[in-house]
């Protein structure tokens, strides 16, 4: 015979036809404490499947801003596959992942290129410009890595100026 309590509490009294045994109770007082924190770990794993579904939307949306035009894809992975950089010519300069055509601005002589991840404009090395080949579309081209501790913040791989170099 088990009778209930309260919500959180069970007591089980247990007797057989043949004999008395000692009664005993199974308290689940801290049940109620474990169910709590259950639906509360519950409800933070299910958050956080939300906010990464948000993340990997957000991140698909960021991914297509790496992407070239389908007309362009082909031409521009020719491109970035065999671009060396300026100054080191012995190493890649980039791939089709952190490479894009870009905006630039003169300030004080000084050319800057804006970054695709945060839009910030940031100055670009004169030893990291390609004077020596063309770029397939005549707009400007930057290869540096999105902001992030690997990196300091202002990394330039290469730059293609736009038209004729």
């Amino acid at each position: 015979m088990v009778t209930s309590t309260s919500s959180c509490r069970l007591t089980a009294v247990a007797r057989a036809s043949r004999g008395n045994f000692p009664r005993f109770s199974i308290s689940e007082q801290g049940g109620c404490l474990v169910n709590l924190l259950c639906k509360l770990f519950l409800s933070s794993c299910l958050c956080c499947l939300f906010a990464i579904k948000a993340q990997t939307q957000d991140g698909q949306s960021r991914a297509g801003l790496r992407h070239h035009p389908p007309q362009d894809q082909l031409l521009h992975e020719k491109f970035y596959s065999t671009w060396r950089m300026p100054d080191n010519p012995s190493v890649s300069c980039c791939n089709d992942a952190d490479c894009y055509p870009t905006e630039i601005k003169y300030v004080d002589g000084t050319l800057y290129a804006k970054r695709r991840e945060d839009g910030k404009y940031i100055p670009i090395p004169p030893d990291k410009v390609e004077r020596n080949r063309d770029n397939p579309d005549g707009r400007n081209h930057l290869c540096a890595p999105p902001p992030n501790v690997l990196h300091p913040s202002n990394t330039v791989f290469c730059f293609a100026l736009g038209g004729a170099t």
